[in-house]
């Protein structure tokens, strides 16, 4: 095992608290603090904290002992997960992933808004109470809400929204209000909704946006999706073309590594419309909880139907014998409460929360012990 000096990103919707509490470093900090990134990403990359060396640099010198044969035949030589702790103290953008194949496609041909030719396929499971939205309501039901507000100039986007079609209703309604934003409109939306916060989820998360976001259509988008609120150990997985957004929590994220992102909304970087509605998945998304497999003895496993990552998660005790994790390609695990011990046969290492330790794939087993939770990020491909 190698323990792994690992960046924190900051952005200005992070937390001046949360990684910090989690690490045992004093809050509030200086800047928000808003991802912490574990992994190979050539923007961020973790360093094995002995030498210094970047994992980036020690992937490609000896890309087979550390990735596998399998992995270096279906990714090449490099890490294609990234595993965060994401602190978010104040909502995202509202985005959305391409397909690989869109993503080869796109980025092949040149196009701006495609920095990389992988798809980015992502799930957080929660640390902390998380709220987020994801995946489309029944667009009837978002119509009623909007209608009630009694706002004449949403009736294109009300009439959109009640075709029988629920595809056709979704994109035609998506379409009306970013193709052609209008802040007055939101504005209108805004003071609709203020007096009656309380009485609906929708119209409280409007008045909640536009505080940060004042005139930006995405605001209305937002009423479109479901609004969740993940308790921890609950997960949320967002495949490509799931319109989503973050708003607040703690929780560790795993994703394809890529930086493929179309935003709609919510956000003061790059919006790319056409493209966003180009990729979007238009229909209704009825559970986006995602509840983790029991694998008995304090494990649980998160399956998603992607082969860049698999995810599981581990409660230790005293008591309890060691948790045997899965897996024989390149892990990452990440201690998230407690000190737990990580053997993997040749050095072991013990982590506090906040740390993590990369095993390569040469590393047949690992197993756990100690007090506390640890989460493994992995290949499914052995």
């Amino acid at each position: 095992m190698e323990l792994l000096d690992s960046p924190i990103r900051k952005y200005a919707w992070g937390s001046r608290t949360a990684i910090a509490t989690l690490q045992g470093r004093p809050t509030p900090t200086p800047d928000p603090e808003a991802e912490l990134w574990m992994g190979a990403h050539p923007a961020s990359p973790s360093r094995l904290a002995v030498s210094g060396a970047s994992l980036v640099d020690a992937i490609a010198a000896d890309p087979r002992t550390l990735l596998g044969a399998a992995n270096v035949e279906r990714f090449g030589t490099r890490l294609p997960f990234l595993l965060k702790v994401l602190a978010a103290a104040q909502p995202l953008s509202l985005q959305a992933h391409p397909t690989l194949e869109q993503a080869r496609a796109a980025h092949g041909a040149g196009h701006q808004s495609y920095v990389d030719a992988w798809h980015k396929p992502e799930m957080l499971v929660a640390l902390t109470d998380f709220d987020a939205l994801c995946g489309f309501r029944d667009p009837a039901a978002a119509a009623a809400d909007l209608a009630a507000l009694g706002v004449a100039r949403l009736k294109p986007t009300i009439d959109a929204l009640s075709q029988a079609d629920p595809a056709a209703a979704l994109h035609d309604a998506v379409q009306g209000l970013l193709g052609h934003p209008d802040a007055d409109l939101v504005g209108e939306v805004v003071a609709a909704c203020a007096p009656r916060a309380a009485e609906k989820p929708a119209y409280d998360l409007v008045t909640g946006l536009a505080e940060q976001y004042p005139g930006d259509s995405g605001v209305i988008v937002a009423t479109l999706l479901n609004r969740i609120r993940l308790r921890p150990a609950e997960a949320v997985w967002m495949p490509a073309g799931n319109l989503h957004a973050y708003l607040r929590g703690v929780g560790v994220e795993i994703m394809a590594a890529s930086d493929n992102v179309l935003r709609g909304g919510l956000t003061p970087k790059h919006v790319d419309v056409e493209e966003l509605l180009r990729v979007l998945r238009f229909e209704v998304l009825d559970e986006p909880v995602t509840h983790a497999e029991d694998l008995g003895g304090g494990l649980w496993a998160y399956p998603v139907p992607v082969p860049d990552f698999a995810l599981h998660r581990a409660v230790l005790s005293a008591d309890r014998s060691a948790v045997r994790l899965p897996g024989s390609g390149p892990r990452i695990v990440l201690c998230t409460r407690g000190s737990v011990r990580v053997d993997d046969g040749a050095v072991p290492v013990t982590l506090s929360p906040g740390q993590a330790a990369f095993a390569p794939a040469s590393r047949p087993e690992l197993a756990l012990s100690g007090s506390g939770e640890a989460f493994q990020a992995a290949t499914p491909l052995s």
